[in-house]
């Protein structure tokens, strides 16, 4: 598929006649502050069973948000999907009459923000656009990967995808946004059964800017070597154990207290940081974790956010103190700061990290404990990966029960652990983390090193 078959092109050219139409559409109907956030996209993926399609699909999408501020201040919003000149009136009166009715306690401004310079990105745009070559590629490394081990009986969870966008964000006071993105991705999780033995189960992840860039092959090495790792599980004993958490385990862990870092959250008292957190010691003085939206390894970057502010690196925990919230233009403005760069697009504005960087002090004296992963003199549990995150895990209090995927390892022996929870408090495993890893890996969701908790109460199937 030609990249310029893309709805609005491939430049902000096009972006400029949709511009160009809603300004003329608001001077005719007296609308003196708008702004809009869109995206358009181009999906194609597919999925297999025993070497047979199992789904094939490709899609264009394309989706609009505008906002228009009446006279008094109030906020109303219109999405659609219909960028006609037609569709976009009615979305721009319909956000006006909407204004009517607007929330007095929740009034977004234009960011400050919103004219500055952005980081160019530089990534490489490519599209194969063939669902084919996609679907072959599928299909020889399902048949790789059930190869790689004999109780290895199906893949039922598959599939490679590609797809290609532009994100765009403007306003009245001639703000001018845009990005274009390209991304693919492959996903394989495999199902292994023994005779007499519960399933066991494990998948890898791979996204990259180009198809041609896609590491298939680590995919499916990584698949098969965590699914053949499970084999041969045992029970676990109820007790406090020394943990390991792999980069993964750690950012799925953070991701889902996140709210203590999030300036909308604090607000709306669902956090357990409060607007005074700023400046206190909340984890082990060897630990830092930043938000880094832009770096290279962060394939979905976007150099703005929902509301044209630009995406900065920036420092959430440095060496245990917490630094900053994440903000929008009006949590920022509610605390005094400016936006950084993580803000949806709403008439009230969502915040959220893009991607996460932790990382450890490895001149701190008390990150000194002779702790590795992969050579380990005492006994551990090593958590591959967190799973309910959306029910086991209570943001506003701290709190978690989650089950895990992963191993005990004794005298340098991994052995897979049947089932079993781990519980505990978020603000008790940032203050109990005993060695921060140097090797920092990168995952599809931040990257980290691997971390050591003691005393994490684990429990065990009974």
């Amino acid at each position: 598929m030609n990249n310029t078959d893309m709805p609005y092109g491939n430049d902000s050219t096009k972006m400029q006649v949709m511009y160009d139409q809603i300004k003329s559409i608001a001077n005719n109907e007296s609308i003196l502050k708008w702004d809009v956030g869109a995206s358009t996209s181009i999906d194609t993926s597919v999925q297999v069973d025993k070497g047979e399609a199992k789904q094939l699909k490709g899609s264009q999408r394309q989706a609009l948000t505008i906002r228009v501020w009446n006279k008094k201040g109030l906020i109303g919003i219109t999405n659609t999907s219909d960028f006609t000149k037609d569709g976009l009136k009615k979305a721009l009166l319909g956000a006006q009459k909407a204004s009517e009715f607007g929330n007095k306690n929740e009034t977004p401004e234009f960011s400050p923000l919103c004219k500055e310079e952005i980081d160019e990105l530089n990534r490489p745009l490519s599209i194969n656009g063939d669902i084919q070559d996609l679907f072959n590629s599928l299909k020889i490394a399902e048949s790789d990967l059930l190869d790689r081990h004999e109780d290895i009986k199906a893949i039922p969870y598959n599939g490679i995808a590609e797809s290609l966008s532009e994100r765009f964000y403007f306003n009245c006071e001639s703000a001018f946004r845009y990005t274009k993105i390209s991304q693919s991705s492959i996903y394989l999780y495999a199902m292994a059964q023994q005779e007499n033995r519960k399933p066991r189960s494990a998948g890898s992840v791979r996204i990259s800017n180009c198809f041609d860039d896609l590491d298939i092959n680590g995919c499916i090495n990584e698949a098969a070597e965590k699914t053949i790792a499970h084999l041969n599980y045992q029970n676990i004993s109820t007790d406090k154990y020394l943990v390991c958490f792999t980069p993964e385990a750690f950012l799925d862990l953070i991701g889902a207290f996140s709210t203590m870092f999030n300036a909308r959250s604090v607000l709306d008292g669902v956090s357990i940081s409060k607007k005074e957190s700023i400046g206190k010691q909340i984890a082990v003085p060897f630990l830092s974790i930043f938000d880094n939206g832009l770096h290279p390894s962060n394939i979905g970057a976007c150099p703005f956010d929902g509301e044209g502010t630009p995406t900065k690196k920036i420092c959430l925990l440095r060496n245990g103190i917490l630094e900053n919230f994440l903000h929008s233009e009006a949590t920022a403005r509610s605390f005094g700061v400016l936006p950084t760069g993580h803000a949806g697009i709403g008439a009230k504005v969502s915040v959220g990290p893009d991607w996460l960087d932790v990382r450890g002090d490895n001149n701190s004296p008390q990150n000194k404990e002779s702790l590795s992963y992969k050579d380990s003199t005492r006994d551990f549990v090593l958590i591959e990966g967190l799973n309910a995150l959306h029910a086991g895990v209570k943001p506003s209090q701290g709190s978690f029960s989650l089950p895990f995927d992963g191993w005990i390892v004794r005298n340098g022996e991994k052995i897979s652990i049947e089932a079993a929870t781990i519980a505990g408090d978020i603000n008790q495993v940032l203050n109990s983390i005993i060695k921060v890893e140097a090797e920092q890996i990168i995952t599809t969701q931040g990257i980290s090193p691997h971390i050591w908790v003691e005393d994490l109460k684990i429990t065990g199937e009974a």
